[in-house]
């Protein structure tokens, strides 16, 4: 048994990982050959996907300076994946130095990772920490040593719920999460879909990787912002939200559609 309650055996490399699947698209090295193999499949199918990750990841990024610019000064960042600089923490506070963020993951690599990377810094913690248990995570002492959920809070969605079935209730888990937050918190969320091609092939890739991809229409991520108030651009495909220059024509492909929005006061 692991000090943090896991036990080793839960660290399962026999099978692809999203996290690690995704760092491997990024160009990323903390992954295995079973994740390289997967991704590669999934790039024959779906050749826009290394593309795409790497718009979700500057939406993560232009987001991330938004709600800072925003006056945000803690994030809580829920499937945060395998540490990619520039992490969310560098972002931040590149905007402003006194920002905390909490990371939480499932995957005990991602945590071993970044353990490794943040242990020098008190901003920071890395929750090992299950998205389909949100009050868990919300209560996690680790995360509470970071986010005062007295104060707005910046909770980060980003690829993530799209690993969620419908059985799962991602609306729930986002309600839930949304309770725990204060008025003038935010939502940073991104979410696969099909709606600009047929992905049933992707889909069967990540059938042998430890979580299914559940692609969702354009109506139905919406949905997961109830309770919050869409800022201007609304929900886009992420190249189009407040791009830092003229996307390429080709990201009209990109399955990922992504939005921040701020709960009212």
């Amino acid at each position: 048994m692991r000090q943090d309650g896991f036990p080793a055996e839960t660290i399962d490399t026999s099978r692809p990982h999203p996290a690690r699947i995704y760092d491997y698209l990024l160009g990323g090295k903390d992954n295995y050959e079973v994740d390289q193999e997967a991704a590669d499949a999934l790039a024959a199918v779906a050749p826009e996907v290394r593309i795409g990750v790497r718009a979700n990841r500057a939406f993560l990024q232009r987001a991330v300076r938004y709600v800072v610019g925003s006056g945000v000064r803690q994030i809580l960042d829920v499937g945060t994946g395998l540490p990619t600089s520039p992490n969310v923490h560098e972002t931040a506070q590149e905007v402003a130095p006194d920002v905390r963020v909490a990371y939480v993951d499932n995957d005990p690599i991602v945590k071993s990772h970044a353990d490794a990377l943040l242990s020098r810094s008190g901003a920071t913690s890395i929750v090992l920490g299950d998205l389909r248990d949100p009050r868990a995570v919300v209560d996690h002492p680790d995360v509470r040593r970071i986010v005062d959920f007295d104060e707005p809070v910046a909770l980060l969605l980003v690829a993530v719920l799209h690993f969620l079935t419908d059985a799962e209730r991602p609306d729930r888990v986002v309600a839930e999460l949304r309770d725990a937050l204060p008025a003038g918190s935010f939502l940073v969320l991104s979410h696969a879909t099909g709606d600009f091609a047929d992905r049933s092939e992707a889909q069967a890739v990540y059938k042998k990787a430890t979580a299914t991809l559940n692609l969702r229409t354009r109506a139905e991520v919406e949905r997961l912002f109830d309770g919050f108030e869409l800022v201007e651009p609304g929900l886009a495909q992420v190249p189009f939200w407040r791009p830092d220059a003229p996307p390429a024509e080709r990201s009209r492909e990109i399955g990922f559609y992504g939005g921040v929005a701020r709960k009212p006061r």
